[in-house]
């Protein structure tokens, strides 16, 4: 009996399997085209774009994510955004300045009531919301993740990240209904190079050169790389069910979004890049010092092995085992 029990579970795992694979799952994360330059034992953080990456996490992702784990102080410590050797990590003046902006909890007064205040670098970055409940009231009940670990906690890390911000979209119709159109491939009404596409595609009339339509639920947004199911909106091939799913978050970034302070185009990619290496930086602030720690450790075992083994050869050389 025992054995027809784990047939049973076998089968069904198989045939789970099957069915995740039916679904489409989510696209692979991909990184840049240029890559990660933090990546590898000699990797190191990119600081102009760990300062636009924090630049569009103040200006677009704090209204709505935490980061409980990361200090303004942290901004300005050895591999940080803003390192100074001129100055401790709290006397950093920049980043005094980003701190003073916002305010933070200090304490209660005589009388029992919160006391706000603005924050210095030793204080952590606030949270938007007061608790988990007022922020899913505020976000149509979807509790937005805190940021301060996302690249660990998230399978692809920092390109996942990209992948995401950079993946909603910007090729389909959307009908009135909401219904996302995917043509199919090689179709004429699916040339977005020139933006001449088949008129009746266009405009909503004979879909003869669309694959499928994917409704949309209300208040979610499709996106290819968020892990999900759409086979239940999607009424066109089951052979070609697309990949990705839904989730709460609607596309975050836009072309000139945000005027970085170095003058660099404010692209999706660029900034959904440059934000993605920030939360990357942020998962691991002292990585370059681990990177470093551990070549000097590398090395120095090296030629301490080098060094045992001469000695060990001079020592037993004339010595009959």
């Amino acid at each position: 009996m025992k054995s027809m029990k784990y047939i049973a579970l076998a089968a069904a795992s198989v045939g789970l399997a099957f069915a995740a694979s039916a679904a489409g799952g989510a696209e692979h994360p991909h990184p840049p085209e240029e890559g990660w330059v933090f990546e590898g034992a000699m990797g190191e953080f990119d600081e102009a774009s760990l300062q636009r990456g924090y630049q569009v996490y103040r200006e677009v992702c704090a209204s709505c994510h935490s980061m409980k784990l990361i200090s303004y102080r942290n901004l300005s410590e050895p591999g940080g955004p803003f390192y100074s050797a001129d100055y401790p990590a709290n006397e950093n003046p920049l980043v005094k300045a980003f701190a003073a902006e916002a305010e933070v909890f200090k304490g209660y007064d005589d009388f029992g009531d919160p006391v706000y205040g603005p924050a210095t670098a030793a204080d952590k970055f606030p949270s938007p919301f007061a608790n988990d409940a007022a922020a899913r009231i505020a976000n149509g009940g979807a509790l937005p993740p805190d940021l301060s670990v996302i690249t660990k906690a998230r399978h692809g890390g920092a390109s996942y990240i990209y992948s995401l911000l950079s993946g909603y979209p910007d090729w389909e119709e959307v009908d009135l209904d909401g219904n996302i159109k995917f043509p199919r491939e090689g179709a004429h009404g699916s040339d977005h190079g020139d933006g001449h596409g088949d008129e009746d595609a266009s405009h909503g009339g004979d879909h003869h050169d669309v694959e499928g339509l994917l409704a949309q639920p209300i208040g979610q947004y499709y996106n290819p790389y968020f892990p999900g199911d759409t086979t239940p909106q999607w009424d066109g091939d089951p052979r070609h069910i697309p990949a990705g799913g839904f989730l709460a978050m609607a596309p975050p970034l836009a072309d000139g979004q945000v005027t970085y302070m170095d003058g660099t185009e404010a692209t999706v990619e660029q900034m959904s890049s440059d934000v993605a290496q920030f939360l990357a930086w942020a998962g691991e602030p002292k990585q370059e010092i681990r990177k470093s720690t551990g070549l000097k450790t590398i090395i120095f075992l090296t030629v301490f092995a080098i060094l045992l083994w001469l000695s060990y050869h001079q020592i037993w050389e004339k010595v009959e085992h």
